[in-house]
């Protein structure tokens, strides 16, 4: 039914994904042409649809290519790399995959944890031998502290969930007052003060980008810890490398970045910083998922059913 459906691939997916594809779909790698611009050039207008991934979204040039695409389908949550307005104002299908709370808060409450009861510093400890020549040094406890969760959506709940059950205090900061029982902030200032961990769960974009800068980080403090498992875009990197170096806050974990793959960085040499490329919702459970989000809404446009995640515009 499918089959004679021409989808375009912008990047590699995982094997599972691209199979599923495959089998369904009449599929074009993009990266594999010889030259793109003749790629396109041939075989734009007759492309459909679009999976796109969050590392490398979908241009406003690559869509100019495209006349006649009907649906972009983002294999992840983040859209800030698709101009929203160029597909509401040529009519173009946008879902995306939503549901990734559970694995993302696993690894938030896992970055907090490493960085907070220093377990990759331990680590190395024992490997390299050194637990014989002493005590390993103390660390900090999470119960009766703060937590503050920046946006307090199906990832910020689920990150407060978990980090009840290690007791902590809840607060959270966002553009609305959420139906949740926990403390809420209108002024993320004030929630970066009242809190010890300052969790980051909202979306990338340019409504919040650096919306974590030098003030919010001050605001912080030397006793508090920045754990970002949003977008490399909300958080000032530089002010953020400037205030570990001066004992402005006292650590971080992090699973974005600025720029991805992340380069020679100062972080590396920060003990008080544990650092991850980028797999929150990086499991194979929820990857398969993910991927039978993205068939299925596929399936749902082309078969004129309506979108199983669809993304307002």
């Amino acid at each position: 039914m499918f089959k004679s459906i021409p989808i375009l691939l912008v990047s590699p997916v995982l094997p599972s994904l691209l199979q599923s594809l495959e089998e369904n779909f009449q599929v074009h790698k993009l990266w594999l042409a010889d030259s793109a611009n003749d790629f396109l050039i041939e075989r734009g207008p007759s492309i459909l649809g679009v999976v796109s991934t969050f590392a490398h979204g979908v241009s406003d040039d690559l869509m100019a290519q495209l006349p006649n695409l009907e649906i972009i389908a983002s294999y992840g949550v983040g859209l800030d790399r698709i101009n929203l307005e160029t597909l509401k104002k040529r009519g173009i299908t946008l879902s995306n995959t939503p549901d990734i709370q559970e694995p993302v808060a696993d690894l938030a409450i896992a970055l907090l944890l490493s960085v907070t009861r220093k377990i990759c510093l331990a680590d190395r400890y024992v490997r390299e031998g050194r637990w014989s020549q002493g005590a390993f040094p103390l660390s900090s406890s999470l119960q009766g502290k703060t937590c503050g969760i920046v946006a307090m959506g199906r990832i910020g709940q689920a990150i407060a969930k978990r980090a009840e059950a290690f007791g902590l205090n809840i607060a959270y900061y966002g553009p609305n007052q959420k139906d949740v029982p926990y403390h809420y902030f209108k002024d993320l200032e004030a929630l970066a003060k009242k809190s010890d961990f300052l969790i980051l769960a909202l979306p990338g974009g340019k409504e919040t980008y650096h919306i974590i800068n030098e003030r919010i980080l001050d605001a912080l403090g030397p006793k508090g810890y920045l754990i970002n498992i949003a977008r490399g875009s909300v958080v000032d990197e530089s002010a953020l490398i400037a205030s570990l170096k001066d004992g402005k806050i006292a650590g971080a974990g992090l699973d974005v970045f600025e720029v991805e793959p992340l380069g020679k960085s100062p972080l590396f040499e920060m003990e008080n910083v544990v650092i991850v490329p980028h797999i929150a919702s990086a499991t194979t459970e929820m990857r398969k998922e993910m991927g039978d989000v993205v068939i299925a809404n596929l399936k749902a446009h082309f078969s004129g059913q309506p979108l199983i995640t669809p993304v307002s515009l």
